[in-house]
């Protein structure tokens, strides 16, 4: 049958054949002559055959409707199924009922959508393509395949590859034994057994990729470890494994992991050493520990949920020797919390039992003279809390909104040299009431509250500074009376949109102050020195203050109106992003009764606030104890450094700068300046850069505070720290080519330990389909003992990675 005009490609044959088996309707199409003998259809030129939620394309075809045997040649290609499977041979035959049959000279894929482009579109997280002289197929979804290469790699020049003498693939995952690993077309590996995932929802239980002892660690020796892994079902898995440390010992390691419907999870972690120690310079050291996490939520509703996120470090040695990073080496904060919540119309129950852990003081080392000083640790509890709280409702159409926060507590801390005597029982109860008020583009918000607390223990006062305290078994009773106004004055704003201006900066620019104030006064405290300290709650004093401040920001608008579209966030501050989005609504909707087009497009370029605070109760009711670092609740919601030594009417002027110059660079400093003292009591600079693949941050921190207190005899007058940290970098884990990335970590307060307390250089490569990454670093952290180590990984795609190059320390 020939085509109707010229043009037309391919039309229908006139018969359509039902599948006995299952029904399934078989369609047949060509651009060629077509014949029927008997029950035998011959088809010939670009013919194809389709059934079911499969394809087979061939130049010619010879088809049984009775027996369904299929015969083809020429560019013969089978596609289709669940996975997404893809068979190209020179020739083959089928059984289309029991879809079975051979197929010769075969390249294939399983899991990807286009394997015929440049750019390997994943149709799951597991696919690999294929090689093989013959490929029998057994079944719908199962193959042999015959002296063939199996790669994840873009064919026909994968960088690496499995060769086999048989393959057997079926709906879960593909196996080979006997078979040699090649890289680059080199033979590396002789594989006794390996397997493959197949089934994007299935994964598969098995031994991973050991980690060999070719890098070296100046302190741990070389390392070797195994891990095993089971997946439990397609909901949770395990991972178990152990390292040995040729100068320390064994490690143990375990890692759960669950994940339910919505929101439900959970994930428990665990890593322990057995150290035999170690001598540096004649001083031996033992920095075994064990370190346990454990995070997870359910929700029964929308408005009811459990969650738990908890850690157990039995020694920060263990953590400073043996953690993968620097940030979590020097992290010495440890919080644990579980709680239920049920949410519902702005009110709030909860139950909640947490745990804080601070290590204060790292061990520090013995000398052949001096014995070790032990880890000192302050822990505190609440076992349980219930809490209470309500946000602000409406009294009728008063205008006048009523608030809450109320909780049961039972509380325990432990610190050096101090333990309170069991649970300390806590009542407190703190309503409010406010008025919001709006006018002339002035808005005023004033409120007035109470607060009471009863605790059943109390502690002896007066005392010094670093006093430990001293736990009295009589109950205490704290009550007082607030009052606060906060004052927001119309924002004075000017746009400049001379010719010069957009010539310079190609935007109109917008300048905006915004003024504030707030008042505040809580009297009634008259025994702050009486209460133990566990939290926020117990830190609330007396005082009478005025915080002024004032916020400027610069915004870049377009010179011509554009679409609003979402805007780029930014990497580095997400808060700033909520900051932005929220005074652009505000400016939109509203310009003080005045009409303004919307300012879609605009972005925030500038954003720098400065405040202070007056006291007009320099000591706080009598709470200030002179000599030591006194926080308060005013204080603390101020600013995060501590400045009270003594009574004071002036807090430091704080000063908050972001800039944000384009999407690729974000830039801010903070500091608190004491204007008394005349010095910075803080100052923070963090800049991020990142263009294409170059990408560079810098941040530097120095903190010059009143001290902590640690023990009888063992103060610190200033917490003294001046430290820098540089990364600077260019190239992507997930593109192809070369990667070069270096850091760096500096104390520059030299008197009191090295000056470089880390060092790293990274440089890896990416091929198409594999990549090879490698590392040197040194730690200096003071106490413990210098370490420089080497780590690498190679890694392939969709297998997997060996060595020990891990992600979390990964520099890119």
């Amino acid at each position: 049958m020939l085509p109707q005009a010229p043009g037309v490609d391919r039309y229908p044959m006139a018969e359509v054949i039902p599948d006995d088996r299952d029904m399934t309707t078989v369609t047949i199409e060509s651009d060629g002559p077509q014949s029927k003998t008997g029950t035998v259809y011959t088809v010939d030129e670009n013919v194809v055959i389709t059934y079911g939620d499969r394809v087979v394309r061939a130049d010619h075809v010879e088809f049984d409707t009775e027996t369904g045997e299929l015969t083809a040649t020429g560019h013969l290609r089978v596609t289709g199924g669940r996975n997404h499977e893809d068979i190209k041979a020179s020739h083959g035959t089928m059984n289309m009922k029991d879809q079975t049959g051979r197929f010769y000279d075969v390249d294939g894929s399983v899991g990807l959508k286009n394997p015929a482009s440049h750019a390997m579109v994943y149709a799951n997280s597991n696919p690999f393509l294929f090689t093989g002289r013959m490929v029998v197929r057994t079944g719908p979804e199962e193959y042999e395949i015959y002296d063939g290469t199996l790669t994840s790699c873009q064919l026909p020049n994968p960088d690496w590859m499995l060769y086999a003498g048989k393959f057997t693939v079926d709906s879960v995952k593909a196996k080979a034994q006997k078979s040699v690993f090649r890289l680059m077309n080199i033979p590396v590996l002789f594989l006794p057994y390996v397997t493959h995932p197949v089934d994007a929802e299935s994964r598969q239980s098995g031994v991973l990729i050991p980690e060999l002892p070719i890098t070296h660690s100046s302190t741990k020796g070389f390392v070797t470890g195994e891990q095993f892994y089971w997946a439990i079902n397609r909901s949770a898995d395990v991972t178990v494994g152990a390292q040995y440390y040729s100068l320390r010992g064994w490690e143990q390691s375990g890692m759960f992991r669950y994940r339910g419907l919505g929101n439900d999870f959970a994930k428990a972690r665990y890593s322990g050493l057995l150290d035999r120690g170690i001598t540096t310079n004649g001083v031996y050291l033992n920095q075994g520990g064990e370190d346990v996490t454990f995070s997870g939520r359910h929700d029964f509703s929308a408005q009811t949920r459990i969650v738990g996120d908890a850690e157990y470090l039995s020694s920060f040695a263990y953590r400073e020797a043996f953690a993968e990073g620097f940030s979590l080496a020097v992290s010495s904060d440890i919080f644990s919390v579980f709680y239920g919540v049920h949410e519902a119309d702005g009110f709030s129950e909860s139950i909640r039992s947490d745990r804080y852990q601070g290590l204060k003081l790292s061990a520090v080392a013995a000398t052949p003279t001096t014995p070790a000083i032990p880890e000192e640790q302050v822990r505190i509890f609440h076992a349980p809390s219930l809490d209470f709280s309500g946000t602000e409702h409406e009294l009728g159409r008063s205008g006048l909104f009523w608030s809450f926060e109320a909780s049961q507590a039972g509380l325990s801390r432990v610190q050096p040299s101090f333990a309170t005597g069991g649970l300390t029982q806590r009542l407190d109860v703190h309503p409010e009431i406010a008025y919001p008020m709006s006018f002339g583009g002035w808005n005023i918000r004033a409120s007035a509250g109470l607060r009471e607390t009863v605790y059943n223990r109390s502690r002896h006062a007066p005392y010094g500074p670093n006093a430990l305290p001293v736990e009295l078994p009589s109950s205490l009773n704290r009550s007082d009376g607030e009052v606060e106004v906060e004052v927001r004055a119309p924002v004075v704003e000017r746009t400049f949109d001379s010719k010069k201006v957009e010539k310079m900066f190609g935007h109109d620019l917008r300048h905006t102050i915004e003024p504030e104030f707030t008042y505040r006064y809580v009297g009634g405290v008259n025994n702050f020195l009486n209460v133990l300290r566990f939290d926020d709650v117990d830190i609330a004093s007396d005082t009478n203050e005025l915080e002024y401040g004032v916020t400027q920001r610069l915004f870049l608008r377009p010179v011509k109106e554009k679409p609003c579209k979402e805007a780029v966030k930014s990497k580095t501050n997400p808060n700033l992003d909520n900051e932005i989005d929220q005074v652009q609504r505000q400016e939109d909707s509203s310009n003080n009764g005045k009409d303004r087009k919307p300012t879609c497009g605009s972005r925030e370029l500038i954003s720098w606030k400065i405040a202070q605070k007056h006291f007009f109760n320099e000591d706080f009711g009598g709470a200030v104890v002179n000599g030591a670092r006194n926080i308060f609740d005013t204080t603390l919601n101020f600013s995060g450094v501590a400045f009270l030594t003594e009574p004071r009417a002036i807090s430091p002027l704080i000063s908050r700068l972001r800039v944000r110059t384009s999407e690729h660079m974000d830039l801010e400093w903070d500091f608190d300046y004491d204007t008394g003292a005349k010095k910075f009591t803080s100052d923070n600079v963090f800049v991020d850069v990142h263009e294409n693949n170059i990408f560079a941050g810098l941040s530097y921190a120095r903190l010059n505070a009143p001290g902590r207190f640690y023990t009888e005899g063992v103060t610190s007058a200033v917490s003294d720290f001046d430290q820098l940290r540089v990364l600077l970098g260019y190239g992507s884990p997930t593109k192809p080519g070369l990667g070069v990335a270096g850091n760096i970590g500096m104390n520059l307060n030299t008197g009191s330990s090295a000056l470089v307390q880390y060092e790293a250089v990274q440089a890896s490569y990416n091929w198409n389909c594999c990549g090879f990454s490698v590392e040197v670093r040194k730690y200096e952290l003071g106490v413990t003992p210098s370490d420089t180590a080497e780590r690498f990984s190679f890694t392939l795609l969709n297998i997997g990675t060996a060595g020990n190059l891990r992600k979390t320390a990964s520099l890119f």
